[in-house]
């Protein structure tokens, strides 16, 4: 499900404001997600490495064993890739980012904007650019929310296995949170997996 060898878990970073000379920077919660995926694959007997991409956000996706963690805000070359999920995908309005089912066309916008320690999140498996395998994919509207992905990821890997083998898929998720220790409490599907054949 993860891969066949050594891991590559790219995050994305981010600028930290404020500084004469602003450097990539990694939220808590990012590094808690990459936590989180290195236990799994060390429950696998994969080994993992951890490496930053830093704005803006040109992350090299031609790789084999290769895990992709943050939001196309911080990293446009997945949004871009990411736009060939014909079921699941990010949109933005004057509004902010969201998650849209383009099967039912529904958004999910994050109950977090309105002060409810919810965020939404996505999982998927995607193409690698030149053609040659995928990737996999983990993103939430906003932190909290990519956390949650690593977590629904580590709870449901073998469920996930069983229905989708190494084949693409996606789906999204929900995920409540505890907003002082900014730690996940639950995390649920929200969508169906989808294959990009269809429903598994």
């Amino acid at each position: 499900m993860l891969g066949t060898g050594p891991l590559t878990v790219a995050v994305g970073g981010k600028f930290e404001a404020g500084k004469a000379n602003p450097y990539a920077v990694v939220s808590a919660e990012m590094l808690a997600a990459y936590e989180r995926l290195s236990n799994l694959a060390r429950g696998l007997s994969l080994k993992t490495e951890y490496e930053v991409v830093p704005p803006p956000g040109m992350v090299d996706l031609n790789r084999t064993n290769l895990v992709v963690v943050g939001s196309p805000r911080i990293l446009p070359f997945v949004g871009q890739v990411l736009a060939s999920d014909p079921k699941l995908g990010f949109g933005s309005d004057d509004d902010g980012v969201y998650l849209v089912n383009r099967q039912t066309g529904e958004e999910f916008r994050s109950p977090s904007d309105s002060g409810e320690p919810v965020d939404y999140g996505y999982l998927g498996r995607l193409p690698r650019p030149d053609g040659r395998g995928t990737f996999l994919y983990l993103a939430g509207i906003h932190a909290m929310g990519t956390l949650g992905v690593a977590q629904y990821l580590d709870d449901h890997l073998d469920e996930l296995y069983r229905e989708v083998k190494n084949r693409r898929f996606s789906l999204l998720v929900a995920c409540s949170y505890d907003p002082k220790k900014r730690a996940v409490k639950k995390v649920d599907a929200l969508t169906p997996i989808y294959r990009s054949e269809g429903v598994a």
